[in-house]
C-alpha cells in the first residue's frame, strides 16, 4: 500500500459516495487508475463495505447503553453460544471480548428508551445460559463518534 492507496482511503472514509472521477482529480490519478485502486483495496480485504450512517435520534433511538457481561465459564462452547446469542439482538450494535476488566464482554446498545431497555435486558439478555452478571452504563453525550480509521 503506498501513499496514494492510503489517500484514497482517507477520502472513501469520509465520503463513500463520493464518485470515481472525482476521486481520481482529488488524488491526482486518470479515472481508470483510480478506479483500478479501489477495486485492488475491495479485494485485498482493505475495504470491508460501504454503508449509510443514521442519525439514532432521527430514527427514534434516544438511548444508548454500554453494557458490560460477565459469564459463569470461559469455556469455548459457551462463549460461542453467547456471541452466537448477542448477534441476534438488533438492539446489539457493537459486541468485543474484552480483556483486563472483571467483565467478558463490552456491549452498545441502542434503544428508544430505558422501557425498551429493561425488556431486552430481562427478556433477552439475562435469559442466554451463562451471562452471570451485566452493568449498564447509560450515556448522557457522545463527544467522539468517528467511524474514518486513522491511516499512517
Amino acid at each position: 500500500m503506498d501513499r496514494l492507496d492510503k489517500k484514497i482511503l482517507e477520502i472513501l472514509q469520509t465520503n463513500s459516495q463520493i464518485n470515481n472521477q472525482d476521486l481520481a482529480e482529488r488524488v491526482s490519478l486518470s479515472p481508470s487508475s483510480c478506479l483500478r485502486r479501489v477495486k485492488q483495496l475491495e479485494e485485498a480485504g482493505y475495504i470491508k463495505k460501504y454503508v449509510a450512517l443514521l442519525n439514532p435520534k432521527k430514527i427514534g433511538l434516544d438511548l444508548t447503553i454500554m453494557v458490560s457481561v460477565g459469564l459463569n465459564s470461559h469455556d469455548a462452547k459457551k462463549m460461542q453460544s453467547f456471541e452466537k446469542s448477542i448477534a441476534s439482538f438488533p438492539e446489539v450494535i457493537q459486541c468485543y471480548l474484552i480483556a483486563g476488566q472483571a467483565a467478558d464482554y463490552l456491549l452498545k446498545v441502542t434503544v428508544s428508551n430505558l422501557d425498551e431497555y429493561q425488556v431486552f435486558l430481562l427478556n433477552k439478555l439475562t435469559r442466554i445460559d451463562g451471562v452471570s452478571t451485566v452493568q449498564s452504563s447509560f450515556v448522557l453525550n457522545s463527544i467522539i463518534e468517528k467511524t474514518a480509521l486513522p491511516i499512517k
